[in-house]
């Protein structure tokens, strides 16, 4: 179908990268240092916990682009907005019947560019807020599964300094958030974007079975199946050998430009050629140790070999203390990732107390909020935000540059299995549950009471003593209190009076143990 593209354009013919890999000017690309070689064996040499990573324990990110206007159901309605025949019990299966009823049949995905504003969007403001919110690192979603990229793109002219809000995005945020030093992130999702089902029809937008490696459902009769010179692009209709060439040029181009710490990639990685994969891990970590980082990268379920990546679980954690260093993305909502009307949120103590878990078992969080499409944070958002900064200020000893104990903790919370492996990030927690950090000298012990437990009562501690059974204490208090509390060593188990209720902490109480 023929479409008015001209309010969304600019003139100027579509950079296609060909057998271009690395979009990086050659001035930068003389000082890339070959340090790692596109093989998983050379890869695995790189080390993928820094102690800055071990450190940071909470970065915060956002779902935000042009999936943003429509803010119905969730960021997968350019997906579901095509599907014609889900099934009545598909949580996406009403998005098709409001899209026709709201905007009509002819409305297509990138008519809703010119309505991605970002009029309000302020980069200080959000990076200062993100830094009161106790995050030691911060970025965004620079591309989702819509193809849309959220920064200054030579290589793909659907972005949102062409368009839209008319503003490098990624280039603004990460500049603010440098100046505060924190660190930065970066996250991909656009592997989805290819169009792979063209020539199955039992994957198409009408099947009722619509293939779920490419975000939009194809239909030989809707735009999803557009040759358009320009929005081919965009709806992923392009060559397989092409589409990978702009994937990696894509990634290396925000590598470049904006010099993220951490790259992190979505599902479907795997559907990414593995010497593109390789490829792109070294030009990330070549160029970050280039110019002196120690850069990251983040994968989901077995995308890449577990020897040059850390994993990230989403919406979940792990249920024994890991082997290795390990993030987890959870969102401050309890519905979309992307801002939707109607959207309800977490309370703090629930999203502190899934951290503390997390922190326990070696895993750091990355935190999602949700801006609406004119560039304003809700404010509901901003209090939780607040709210977890203020918790984690008051006990800040006891959060950053600490370290998993021997033993993760202990307590009668009711397990709750998450959508993608081990636990939920949504566990129900009380002052009956205990976790553990150390110091990294191992002098210090911290006892996350995950509540407020009662005044004046005597508590009976385990775990206190592992590995080293005879350790001697020097003494207890609450962080952030002055106040030494009483206490006893009985059978290897540590006994504490618990002190007045104004010296403790509604959502989460620390013990500091200090030895001798």
């Amino acid at each position: 179908m023929k479409k008015k593209l001209e309010h969304v354009l600019r003139k100027g013919s579509l950079l296609v990268l060909g057998s271009v890999l690395f979009a990086c000017s050659p001035k930068q690309a003389k000082t890339v240092e070959t340090i790692y070689e596109p093989t998983w064996e050379s890869l695995a040499k790189h080390n993928s916990e820094p102690e800055w990573f071990k450190d940071a324990k909470l970065g915060i990110y956002f779902h935000w682009g042009v999936y943003s206007v429509p803010a119905f159901q969730s960021e997968w309605y350019p997906a579901w907005m095509y599907y014609t025949n889900l099934p009545k019990d598909h949580k996406g299966a009403v998005v098709h019947d409001h899209h026709v009823a709201t905007y009509g049949a002819d409305f297509d995905y990138h008519d809703f560019i010119p309505q991605f504003t970002a009029e309000n969007f302020d980069a200080a403001d959000w990076a200062g807020l993100f830094e009161k919110a106790g995050a030691r690192f911060a970025g965004l979603v620079a591309q989702h599964h819509d193809g849309f990229a959220m920064w200054d793109s030579k290589i793909n002219h659907w972005n949102a300094a062409e368009m839209g809000p008319h503003k490098d995005i990624t280039g603004e945020l990460l500049a603010e958030l440098k100046k505060r030093d924190i660190k930065t992130i970066t996250t991909f999702h656009h592997a989805r974007n290819l169009q792979r089902y063209a020539n199955d029809s039992t994957h198409w937008a009408n099947s009722g079975n619509v293939g779920n490696d490419s975000h939009f459902a194809y239909d030989p009769n809707a735009v999803t199946s557009t040759t358009d010179e320009k929005l081919k692009y965009l709806y992923g209709n392009i060559p397989a050998d092409e589409f990978y060439d702009r994937w990696l040029g894509q990634v290396n181009e925000v590598v470049d430009q904006y010099a993220p710490d951490m790259i992190w990639f979505d599902s479907w990685l795997d559907k990414i050629p593995e010497e593109y994969r390789e490829k792109m891990l070294a030009h990330h970590y070549n160029a970050g140790e280039s110019r002196g980082q120690e850069p990251i990268a983040f994968y989901k379920q077995e995308d890449l070999p577990d020897s040059v990546a850390l994993i990230d679980i989403e919406q979940g954690g792990k249920t024994e203390i890991s082997d290795k260093y390990w993030l987890t993305d959870i969102t401050i909502s309890d519905g979309s990732w992307c801002y939707t009307n109607g959207l309800k949120y977490k309370k703090a103590d629930l999203i502190i107390r899934n951290m503390i878990d997390v922190w326990s078992k070696k895993g750091v969080v990355l935190l999602n909020v949700s801006p609406m499409a004119n560039g304003i944070i809700p404010q509901e958002q901003r209090d939780v935000l607040l709210e977890i900064g203020d918790w984690i200020k008051r006990h800040e000893e006891a959060v950053y540059n600490t370290r998993a104990h021997s033993v993760f903790g202990y307590g009668i919370a009711e397990f709750e299995k998450g959508h993608f492996g081990g636990q939920s990030a949504t566990m129900k927690y009380s002052k009956d549950d205990v976790r553990f950090s150390k110091s990294k000298d191992g002098n210090t012990l911290y006892v996350y009471l995950l509540g407020m437990p009662d005044a004046n009562q005597e508590l009976e501690l385990e775990h206190v003593f592992e590995p080293n059974p005879g350790q001697n204490i020097k003494g207890v208090r609450v962080v952030g209190s002055s106040i030494d509390l009483k206490w006893s060593v009985v059978d290897d188990k540590l006994k504490v009076t618990t002190p007045e209720a104004e010296a403790m902490d509604e959502i989460a109480t620390v013990l500091k143990v200090e030895f001798i």
